[in-house]
């Protein structure tokens, strides 16, 4: 039985609106073999340290959308611009956008933690991750990627060399 008013109220409520990681003390103290190259030495809390810059750049969703269109994510540029070639089907599917937006930022941030001298993540008091710069500048890629993904514009790769550049 279909009730509209009930699928639109689904939709309002459903819909994500952040992503949030909430570091703790303990868990910062775990690290891992790459963490210090993944987290670009961020002090600012301990967001790039151990797992949580793993955890940032597995972007499940991508990953998966990705593989099926024959693209691998390998965290470089060059796998920015191969996401940008895409054709956005996804767009259709106003449920998938917010997650798959959250998930574009995500790897983004995670091509510039890894290939921009001084960049790593940090996770603001409020739990949004930021990729923070050498010069001090943070960049919300998340947005960056919600963008994307809702109008293909900017693209990823030239959000990336607006970064790598500056």
């Amino acid at each position: 039985m279909d009730l509209p008013f009930l699928s639109k109220w689904r939709k309002r409520r459903e819909t994500a609106t952040a992503v949030a990681v909430f570091p703790d003390s303990d868990s910062d103290s775990d690290s891992d073999s790459d963490s210090d190259s993944d987290s670009g030495g961020d002090a600012d809390g301990g967001a790039g340290r151990g797992g949580y810059a793993a955890l940032l750049g597995e972007c499940e969703l991508l990953r998966s959308l990705a593989s099926r269109a024959g693209v691998r994510l390998d965290h470089t540029p060059a796998s920015l611009e191969a996401l940008d070639q895409l054709v956005p089907r996804w767009r259709d599917d106003e449920e998938m956008l917010p997650w798959l937006g959250n998930d574009a930022g995500l790897y983004l941030g995670t091509v510039v933690v890894r290939t921009v001298p001084g960049a790593g993540w940090r996770i603001l008091p409020e739990g949004r991750p930021v990729v923070r710069l050498a010069s001090g500048r943070e960049v919300d890629v998340v947005l960056e990627g919600r963008t994307w993904a809702m109008t293909g514009s900017p693209e990823l790769f030239q959000v990336y060399a607006g970064i790598a550049e500056a």
